[in-house]
């Protein structure tokens, strides 16, 4: 591989493990996964860091899985965030242009964006992206791209998602004890959606639930503009923890049991459907029947799926989404998962794979839900790269487009100077 040719990385620190997906663009503009590499997660837990060591090394694991299989070094990451303390709102912004004669360009809309950077927030919360939704330009509303026109009153309404500043530091921690630099930090849930939503579905209006080992993200997409986000402080791990409780058997044989026996419907298992646990240390085999596991499972997720359903109701979009609902995430991978949310929440349901804009790729695993994440944050890598360049002097380097100019790199700047003064 030649040395200039580029090369975006992803990580997702999830909680049950941490991807480290390679890709680069081919000549039709395809992303093309080089390489992949996956480590159990032990310092996470519900989407936030717990343990700095144990995170590094997991991210060390990983990192140096997908370099191997890549053939590359990987020096820069794309990391998603996620976790209960991520809190969503919406803001509107406006400023007066000198004339009306000169178009509007990108800088009137960085400075509209930029007044949002400077918005009061709770101690220890920071924005961590902040998302034009519709402009008005001279009053003239529902405009999605005002570049190029003219006008002297431009008006925007933004999406702004903020976390939780220790959380974002902790991030940074592990990744640059692992010897790598942040290029972005961005939404999990966001990252998803551009991995598995197709653009006719977010211009109909989708729900995107990416359900992973620690958290349920949601992401609600109308008119091709992200409308609502939020984060379920509930996933695969509470099924998994239900169902050592209820069947009185360790951890690890109850992930087994769900992933190979599971099914979010009781009533798809006969009752004479029975599995053998091997016993502890010489004690008898123990039967655990697969409806009632079944049972254990459907209860569990329906009271996720009643969460999700209730911030479909909150968002005020629940009759403007004819996409329906996208199950992504390590837990969409839960038989008949699809027809139990159709059933609770009424809505038309897919399966979500990250193909939408991959080439064909050596790599298959990556196809599979549970990446879904790791290539939005490969995806997103690229899309800024694209974007940035285009309106920055001088020759762009890699790290100079993804950290400088971006919602990203204002909110990961704050953090990187903390972790200095900590390390000083």
């Amino acid at each position: 591989m030649e040395h200039n040719e580029e090369i975006v990385a992803g990580l997702d620190i999830g909680t049950t493990k941490i991807a480290c997906i390679v890709g680069r663009k081919n000549e039709q503009g395809k992303l093309e996964i080089l390489g992949m590499g996956k480590s159990r997660s032990d310092g996470v837990s519900r989407g936030v860091v717990t343990n700095i060591q144990r995170t590094v090394e997991s991210i060390q694991a990983a990192v140096q899985q997908a370099e191997d299989s890549a053939g590359v070094e990987i020096t820069n990451v794309n990391v998603g965030i996620a976790g209960q303390h991520i809190r969503s709102m919406h803001h509107s912004g406006m400023i007066t242009r000198r004339s009306n004669d000169d178009e509007i360009r990108q800088g009137d809309i960085d400075q509209l964006v930029g007044d949002m950077f400077k918005l009061a927030m709770v101690p220890g919360e920071e924005i961590i992206h902040v998302l034009p939704q519709e402009f008005c330009v001279d009053g003239e509303q529902g405009i999605k791209n005002p570049i190029g026109m003219s006008g002297v009153r431009l008006e925007a309404n933004f999406h702004i998602i903020t976390g939780q500043v220790t959380a974002a530091r902790n991030i940074n921690k592990c990744v640059a004890r692992a010897n790598l630099d942040v290029t972005g930090l961005i939404l999990e849930p966001l990252a998803s959606a551009d991995a598995v939503l197709s653009t006719e579905e977010k211009e109909a209006g989708v729900v995107l639930v990416d359900i992973g080992g620690g958290t349920t993200d949601i992401a609600i997409f109308s008119d091709q503009i992200i409308r609502h986000t939020a984060v379920i402080p509930f996933g695969g791990n509470v099924i998994t923890d239900d169902i050592k409780m209820g069947c009185a058997i360790l951890r690890d044989q109850a992930e087994l049991l769900k992933s190979r026996f599971g099914s979010a419907l009781a009533s798809e298992n006969k009752e004479n459907e029975v599995v053998c646990i091997p016993g502890l240390r010489g004690r008898d085999p123990k039967e655990i029947s697969l409806k009632n596991l079944a049972h254990i499972i459907q209860s569990r997720m329906e009271e996720i799926l009643d969460h999700v359903y209730f911030e479909i109701k909150n968002s005020g979009l629940e009759k403007q989404l004819s996409g329906g609902i996208v199950l992504t995430g390590g837990g969409a991978q839960l038989k008949h998962l699809r027809h139990l949310t159709e059933y609770v929440t009424g809505m038309s349901t897919r399966i979500g794979y990250p193909n939408e804009h991959l080439a064909n790729s050596k790599v298959e695993d990556v196809t599979s839900p549970l990446f879904a994440t790791g290539v939005g944050l490969v995806l997103r890598g690229f899309n800024h790269l694209e974007q940035h360049r285009s309106h920055m002097d001088g020759p762009a380097t890699r790290e100079k487009v993804l950290t400088q100019g971006t919602p990203m790199g204002k909110f990961f700047d704050l953090v990187r100077d903390i972790f200095r003064d900590d390390e000083a």
